[in-house]
């Protein structure tokens, strides 16, 4: 076979998609010029004579083709001479790689759709990376989360398991053609938020009256938003006359703070990506003792039990305890019980001694105190005597017995009624007293003990003198 005709033979062959190696022992080849090699199935090559390749049903095509070949080789007996290629089609791709958002930690699979793959292979590539992941059935890249499978050559998955953020990005993939043929697919991988706890705040102490500013700052794919808000719901003091009930931002700054913005702060991470995050920060402030006495002066009688109360303000917490005048400090014993109640807020204590029994040595001062890191306070407090609370009875209730026996008729009248009169004003006006009084006892109780306050007590002795003038008047009426 000369070159020439060998030239021929492969521009004819080349113009149907052949691609030919003719041995120049080969001297058959002219009548191989005449027929088109179909597709490779199965090892075994199919072909049909051009001429009637148009004429052809797709089943037709291949059983002649296979029938042409055999005669061919039957003809030459030289099929160990020469050997033919041939793609009918160059592969392509068939769909497009769909972008996929995945949440991190989980699975996610891309799919590469090619027909007429042929001997041709199929490989999966990180873009970003220019890092070659799968060949074909191998898997390339040392990554264990990452695996190939098919479905019969016609579409390639990418497996990748265990999602990371750094998995992100496009990903190619790619027929080894001798032009290679791409496409590409989007992964997005969304990560919920996280805090950074070692570039956010943790738990602050300040002095009342400083500046505090506290950060938070998250991580996550979208990136977070931030919002401070407390954890009771009050508002948020940013400055004096400036309050609000939430505040956006990674950074909170707060001017001159007070004892009442103290208290826990939430940072709250969200992107949208389940779930939120939140990291809470305690915000303590700090400020020497503080005293509120409601009753400086308490009267309580003997033997009575009475209680004396101081309130407190102090953070850190204070040491409270309570003293006479001497310094002398009291202990808790059968004469005295002390209690502390935290209040709301927790800085606040409610200190309370119950004195037992009083006797005239208990009368005299005491004082409560509060110390803590920042200061110290007290306050005084004076017990004194009191008489104790009675009742007084009123003296509208008292009534006149009627009289044993008629008045003697002899008995001049004139000044016995005028008398009588006189008697009877008398008891009016007592009685006009009792009444501008109201006849009530008005008593003001001060630590568990009565002390009284009106003229209630001076008129103890009231019955005992209606008493009196009750007989004058029976006798000067009926003797």
């Amino acid at each position: 076979m000369t070159r020439e005709r060998r030239r021929e033979c492969r521009v004819a062959a080349s113009t149907k998609g052949l691609q030919m190696r003719v041995p120049e022992d080969f001297n058959e080849a002219t009548t191989l010029c005449d027929f088109i090699a179909y597709a490779y199935r199965d090892n075994r090559v199919r072909c049909v004579p051009m001429r009637d390749l148009h004429q052809l049903s797709q089943r037709n095509r291949v059983e002649n083709g296979a029938s042409c070949l055999a005669n061919t080789i039957r003809r030459t007996n030289t099929l160990h001479s020469f050997h033919l290629h041939s793609v009918v089609e160059e592969p392509e791709f068939t769909d497009v790689i769909q972008n996929v958002t995945v949440p991190a930690g989980r699975s996610v699979r891309l799919a590469c759709s090619v027909k007429n793959l042929g001997s041709y292979k199929v490989a999966w590539m990180h873009f970003e990376q220019s890092a070659i992941l799968t060949v074909h059935n191998h898997v390339i890249t040392r990554n264990p989360r990452v695996s190939v499978t098919h479905d019969k050559h016609r579409t390639w998955f990418l497996h990748i398991s265990d999602v990371r953020e750094e998995d992100r990005g496009r990903y190619m993939c790619q027929i080894n053609t001798v032009t290679a043929k791409t496409q590409f697919g989007y992964l997005h991988v969304v990560v919920p938020p996280s805090i950074d706890d070692s570039l956010s705040s943790s738990d602050v102490i300040v002095r009342e009256g400083a500046n505090v500013t506290l950060m938070c700052r998250a991580n996550g794919s979208p990136k977070p938003t931030i919002k401070w808000k407390r954890d009771d719901n009050s508002k948020i003091s940013i400055s004096k006359g400036h309050s609000v009930s939430e505040w956006e931002g990674e950074v909170l700054d707060m001017a001159r703070i007070s004892r009442l913005d103290m208290g826990a702060y939430l940072c709250i991470a969200s992107n949208g990506v389940p779930p939120t995050v939140s990291k809470r920060v305690k915000v303590s402030v700090d400020f020497p003792p503080m005293l509120w006495i409601p009753h400086q002066l308490v009267g309580a009688p003997l033997y009575y039990n009475v209680t004396l109360e101081c309130f407190t303000e102090a953070h850190p917490t204070s040491l409270n305890y309570w003293t006479r005048d001497d310094g002398h400090m009291i202990h808790e014993s059968p004469k005295y019980h002390m209690e502390n109640t935290v209040g709301v807020p927790p800085y606040k204590t409610h200190m309370k001694l119950l004195i037992r029994h009083i006797v005239t040595e208990d009368y005299g001062t005491y004082k409560c105190v509060a110390k803590n890191p920042r200061g110290e306070s007290d306050g005084t407090i004076r017990l004194y005597t009191s008489s104790p609370p009675t009742t007084t009875p009123d003296p509208r209730a008292v009534t006149v017995p009627p009289p044993s026996r008629p008045p003697r008729r002899d008995t001049p009248v004139t000044d016995k009624g005028t008398k009588y009169q006189s008697n009877l004003n008398e008891i009016d006006k007592g009685k006009q007293k009792s009444d501008e009084g109201g006849g009530k006892t008005h008593l003001n109780w001060v630590g568990g003990a009565s002390q009284v306050t009106d003229n209630a007590a001076r008129r103890r002795s009231h019955p005992m003198k209606l008493l009196v003038v009750f007989v004058s008047i029976y006798i000067n009426v009926f003797i």
